[in-house]
């Protein structure tokens, strides 16, 4: 099982140098991945009255695909987007920016997708919220062809591209694509088209072991074998009890899971050195697990 890094954006800010330092730091502790959040644009909750979502307009994201190219010069990890919110996405810029992050990186790279939650961001970006779900997956299909093929034709319900494609092309032919989801939809389409999966849900039996009956149902009835589709937990560390870190970290390995990654956001880290130093007990931890 692979262990990687959920790269902290909603706490390091606009620093430059912490998104260096960090990069390097998990790079040197042996992690085998980072995999970064996605948000364009946050609501403000002046406005938009009874928010609820988890991050509003004073939120800070890095863009994925930017910080990647510049990680790309610094780092030899892996570089995961955990998750792109595809549909509110132009599908051929996409596909062309993750053909350059996949390039720099030489082959290093995952490009994770999902629905997103956030209507305002949707309505911003100029895509309709409650199509999302089939947009993506016309756009999953198309993203392959522009990885793969010279040229393009395609006449869908939401892309058109006539006779084109993007040079250079990227180092995996395809890039690997992984889904996040937590919903029957969600599993369905990633038993259908997913290289791999990022539960929203805690390891063990009941829903976790019926997400994956669903998953390996949707495979088969294409022709795939589940047992190709890999699957990436999610571990927060927890500084008072490293004990139950260890027991969530073999708990996914117990269940199968490919790769796992570390979170120590809203753990109580106030800067990169902090955040490293949790890593540090985090990766000897896991490695022990």
């Amino acid at each position: 099982m692979k262990v990687g890094v959920i790269f902290p954006q909603t706490e390091l800010g606009g620093d430059v140098g912490a998104v260096r330092a960090y990069a390097e730091g998990v790079t040197e502790l042996g992690f085998h991945h980072l995999l970064a959040y996605d948000h364009v644009l946050g609501a403000d909750p002046a406005t938009h009255t009874g928010w609820a979502g988890p991050y509003d307009v004073d939120t800070t994201f890095h863009e994925p695909f930017v910080m990647f190219g510049y990680l790309a010069a610094i780092t030899s990890i892996e570089l995961v987007t955990g998750i792109i919110i595809l549909p509110q996405r132009q599908t051929a810029l996409v596909a062309k920016q993750a053909a350059e992050v996949d390039l720099l990186t030489q082959g290093r790279f995952r490009l994770g997708v999902g629905l997103g939650w956030n209507a305002v961001e949707y309505e911003a970006l100029g895509q309709r919220f409650d199509q999302r779900g089939r947009r993506m997956s016309e756009q999953i299909g198309l993203l392959r062809r522009l990885w793969t093929e010279r040229a393009v034709t395609h006449d869908g319900e939401f892309d058109t591209i006539t006779a084109a494609g993007l040079a250079p092309a990227p180092v995996q032919r395809p890039i690997p694509v992984w889904i996040g989801g937590a919903s029957d939809g969600a599993y369905r389409r990633i038993g259908r088209l997913a290289d791999g999966w990022f539960p929203m849900i805690r390891p063990g039996p009941g829903d976790l072991e019926r997400a994956l009956e669903v998953i390996a149902g949707a495979a088969r009835d294409v022709g795939r074998d589940p047992a190709d589709i890999g699957m990436e937990g999610r571990v927060v560390w927890t500084p008072d009890d490293p004990d139950k870190f260890a027991r969530q970290v073999e708990r996914w390995r117990s269940v199968g899971a490919s790769h796992v990654t570390v979170n120590t956001m809203g753990t109580g880290q106030a800067s990169v050195d902090d955040h490293l130093a949790a890593l540090a007990a985090a990766h000897a931890l896991a490695a022990s697990a």
